[in-house]
């Protein structure tokens, strides 16, 4: 079937597009025009409104948000708040953390405790007092494919990961992306070192992947590609 080409005028029309999520993992990232995955650290500076209320349709059709620690702070998250309040009951954010360090925000609801996965060697130190739930992926370091696996045991199949850029390599890495769905912003925001891996990747070839749509939103280029 022929990728859907074409101009939507508002996330009503938009939202319908994502409604069928993999039962895997589901990838949300925005990059400037340039290449860019943030500006000064953070995404929200490439963001729009619309992009903005496709994360929140997205974490909808989600039984649980994975996100990389630094970006958790960085963005400041906190517990998620749907864009249907009908909608049902808003899924977990699940942090890849070796620190357990978290923004404040995020232990704010104990009725949406965040879940960090972590390794190890470094669960001995977290503190499951202060409502967060613990998973251990790995020894030394946090294995993402270990790390989706015990979360799709716990019957979070439909995951989806909102970056940083780092666990967006280590997930493609581990060949445990389903989908991407990619923003463009129509913006320049020159080089921008997040998430950047000093070794090359070891992947022999690029992961094919095929178009699903790309829809024009003021400007914004909305894509979603699948395996």
């Amino acid at each position: 079937m022929a990728p859907r080409v074409g101009t939507v005028a508002d996330i009503t029309e938009l939202a319908p597009f994502y409604a069928d999520p993999p039962q895997g993992v589901r990838v949300n990232m925005i990059f400037s025009a340039d290449g860019a995955a943030a500006f000064r650290g953070r995404a929200g500076p490439l963001s729009c409104p619309t992009d903005q209320q496709l994360l929140k349709a997205l974490r909808g059709f989600a039984d649980v948000v994975l996100v990389g620690a630094g970006t958790a702070r960085a963005e400041n998250y906190g517990p998620v708040r749907l864009r249907d309040a009908a909608a049902g009951p808003p899924p977990p954010i699940a942090v890849i953390s070796r620190s357990g360090r978290l923004p404040a925000r995020l232990l704010s609801n104990p009725a949406q405790p965040p879940i960090v996965v972590t390794c190890a060697a470094a669960a001995a130190r977290e503190d499951p007092g202060d409502g967060r739930r613990v998973l251990v992926a790995g020894e030394d370091t946090v294995d993402v494919a270990r790390a989706v696996a015990l979360l799709r045991a716990r019957g979070m199949h439909r995951i989806l990961c909102e970056g940083g850029p780092t666990v967006l390599d280590e997930l493609v890495e581990a060949d445990a992306v389903d989908e991407i769905c990619v923003t463009l912003a129509p913006k320049l925001a020159a080089s921008q070192p997040v998430g950047l891996r000093p070794s090359a990747s070891p992947l022999p070839t690029p992961v094919a992947m095929r178009l699903e749509h790309a829809l024009v939103c003021d400007g914004y280029v909305f894509l979603r590609y699948r395996r």
